[in-house]
């Protein structure tokens, strides 16, 4: 490792400390082996206090090696005792295995075993148990699982001790409030027997749009116990956007907040569905009783609530709908998408396989049940007996970061953009983050430096990698903690999840799209308001010796040693700060501008890579000002769809490149951006 005390005061460190390292360094540079060195800097020198600057110094020459020969450059590698320690470890010893991928390939290979196996490590709960845990007798698109079982996975939730804590709730200045298993089981029961009290049946549907609150979990969780389905709405969508999903799922009534709290702006929420006028509301308020005056028909949380708080989980059958999602593809309307009572054993299974979940740990994601993680949060912490941490503080704030070391956080999912916000405003200086014990990672493209600078400020800490949708109920591609953490890179494919990529012409390649081979617990069988065949099976073309494949969309390119990098989507789903968003819905609000000719929405990677960048390709009418036709863009989008979009840039041309067959060739108006911004 060449590297000059010069160096090391440039990059922040004072001339006695550079002086001491440069004893140190000498010493270390002796160790051959890259991975062994690297783990030796950060034993021996680098502390989250020292300027990031010197760990992206260490880090670039220590690697030099592993760079030349393109070999990924592994942030965190693990201990012996966090491979000992390991779920997946335990795993591979009793079946005789010596390798991840030696695991991986036995999981894909083995459906009926590998089923089995997570159900039992998850001690999933059964009124009547199955008789087959995999039954493709129908086809691998018609896949059955737990065959003549019925269950209801709620039960599954609350098997830990009863005083031990579910949630820990903290507001908005960070007061704490730690909520039982016995208290939340008591508050599910409430909701669960309110809905039969008030007439819902086993199969009817019924919508929540609520923060992710204590009350918002039992909120979901006594709904699917009830023998009913969620149907989950997002706090921030327009109401434009809350009609289109309350149609498409026709629920029976609907909880709502009478307001949403954000950075100390009050933003209504009740209203957004006023004018849905068969939609009985259940209003809860922000701060305890609605602060709004309600529709005559319409009940308070507090008039809602059942006395009873024994909870009687209605047995359903497998298939049968928990939960109702959406996801963007690239058509107008949204998707929706059922879960079903097998579902939560992915997200579960994910939890305790690929992020070493135990019983104990303190899970926190900022998310919403809106979008499919937050969901997943509930069953991956409380199905593997854990403690969800839940804020109402702004992610991106001081006072999140603040909660994290509070509460003792010990996995922690984000959003790369959150960390980007963390990282230029410097929002966990001086907080001990060493307690955590992984960090996870999803719905974006990382940049690879951000999250090198985040395993820093935590002591060196994995990030999980973390990649699926809300078709799949998790991730497709992981990371895992048995295999050294990469910056920005996968480290592995999910267990039981079979996938391959393909190029343009149909072969496999080590650079194209994902292509999944069913049948996968977790992964979607039908669609409410779509033709599932015709979205991920039809026109895909294979050899008789080849399995079913489903296509999926995303962009990935495999690397040496089972690592893999995104490279955002095929199609023209965008992926916008964790949501994914179709290029139809955007382009049809903002063609409704007078200005506008035609138009299109694509979105790019940024130039050190990251998130991706929503930019407007437009053919006006006439000449006008670019940045007040942004500005204006950018307001619709905010009133109209989501206010978490953010238009990076316009651009004017002559008229948009299309196909043949009259379609806008979104790729080629990619292409061509990249190509002049490089320039």
């Amino acid at each position: 490792m060449n590297i000059t005390v010069e160096e090391l005061v440039e990059r922040g460190l004072s001339q006695t400390q550079a002086d001491s390292w440069m004893i140190l360094l000498q010493s270390i540079s002796i160790i051959s082996d890259e991975l062994e060195r690297w783990n030796t800097i950060v034993t021996q020198l680098l502390r989250p206090e020292i300027p990031f600057a010197v760990h992206e110094l260490l880090y670039e020459r220590n690697y030099k090696e592993h760079r030349l020969r393109q070999l990924p450059c592994p942030g965190w590698i693990p201990s012996e005792d966090d491979i000992h320690r390991a779920n997946l470890t335990g795993w591979m010893n009793e079946l005789g295995l010596f390798s991840y991928e030696e695991m991986h390939a036995w999981s894909v290979a083995n459906r009926e075993e590998f089923t089995e196996k997570l159900t039992t490590a998850l001690s999933i709960q059964f009124d009547s148990q199955p008789t087959q845990y995999c039954d493709v007798s129908a086809g691998v698109e018609n896949v059955r699982w737990y065959r003549n079982a019925s269950l209801n996975m709620v039960e599954s939730c609350f098997q830990a001790d009863d005083e031990a804590v579910a949630i820990i709730a903290g507001d908005a200045e960070n007061q704490l409030e730690e909520i039982t298993y016995a208290q939340l089981k008591s508050a599910t029961a409430r909701v669960a027997n309110g809905l039969v009290e008030l007439g819902l049946k086993p199969g009817d549907r019924v919508a929540v749009s609520m923060p992710m609150t204590v009350d918002s979990v039992a909120t979901f969780l006594g709904i699917i116990a009830a023998g009913c389905a969620v149907v989950t709405i997002a706090d921030s969508f327009s109401a434009e956007e809350m009609a289109v999903r309350l149609k498409i799922t026709q629920p029976k009534c609907m909880f709502i907040q009478d307001v949403v709290v954000r950075g100390g702006k009050r933003l209504p929420l009740y209203e957004k569905i006023t004018s849905q006028e068969n939609m009985q509301a259940i209003v809860l308020g922000a701060d305890g009783t609605p602060s709004i005056n309600l529709r005559s028909g319409d009940l308070t949380w507090e008039q809602f609530l059942s006395a009873d708080t024994t909870l009687h989980c209605v047995a359903r059958n497998p298939d049968d709908e928990t939960t109702i999602l959406f996801s963007s593809g690239t058509t107008g309307n949204p998707k929706a998408i059922p879960w079903d009572h097998t579902t939560p054993v992915k997200a579960a299974g994910d939890a305790y396989l690929h992020h070493d979940i135990h019983s104990g740990d303190i899970l926190c994601w900022p998310t919403n049940l809106g979008w499919m993680m937050g969901p997943w949060l509930v069953y991956a912490a409380l199905i593997n007996r854990g403690t969800i941490a839940l804020s109402q503080t702004v992610p991106t704030s001081r006072l999140f970061c603040e909660f994290v070391q509070q509460v003792g956080v010990t996995m922690l999912g984000l959003v790369p953009s959150i960390v980007s916000a963390w990282r230029k405003q410097d929002q966990i200086a001086n907080l001990d983050w060493t307690f955590l014990r992984l960090f996870s990672s999803t719905g974006e493209c990382s940049n690879p430096n951000d999250m090198l600078w985040l395993m820093s400020r935590a002591g060196y800490r994995p990030v999980i990698e973390y990649c699926g949708g809300t078709e799949t109920g998790g991730g497709y591609v992981t990371g895992v903690m048995i295999k050294p953490s990469v910056p920005g890179l996968f480290s592995a494919k999910a267990m039981g999840f079979p996938w391959q990529l393909r190029s343009e012409s149909g072969e496999e390649t080590s650079l194209g799209e994902v292509f999944f081979e069913p049948p996968v617990i977790g992964l979607s069988t039908r669609l409410l308001n779509r033709d599932h065949h015709e979205v991920y099976f039809a026109g895909i073309e294979t050899s008789l010796n080849q399995p079913v494949l489903r296509r999926h969309g995303d962009q990935l390119e495999e690397l040496p040693g089972g690592y893999y990098r995104a490279h955002g989507r095929i199609d023209d789903a965008m992926n916008l700060g964790g949501i994914k968003v179709s290029s139809v819905q955007i382009e049809e609000l903002l063609g409704k501008h007078p200005a506008v000719q035609e138009l299109a929405a694509i979105s790019v990677p940024p130039p050190q890579g990251g998130p991706e960048l929503l930019v407007i390709v437009v053919v006006l009418y006439k000449e006008r000002d670019q940045h007040i036709l942004k500005n204006e863009f950018q307001q619709i989008i905010k009133t109209e769809l989501n206010p978490l979009f953010k238009i990076e840039d316009v651009k004017t041309i002559d008229h948009l490149p299309r196909t043949a067959s009259n379609k806008v060739m979104r790729r080629k108006l990619r292409d061509s951006y990249l190509e002049n911004r490089s320039k």
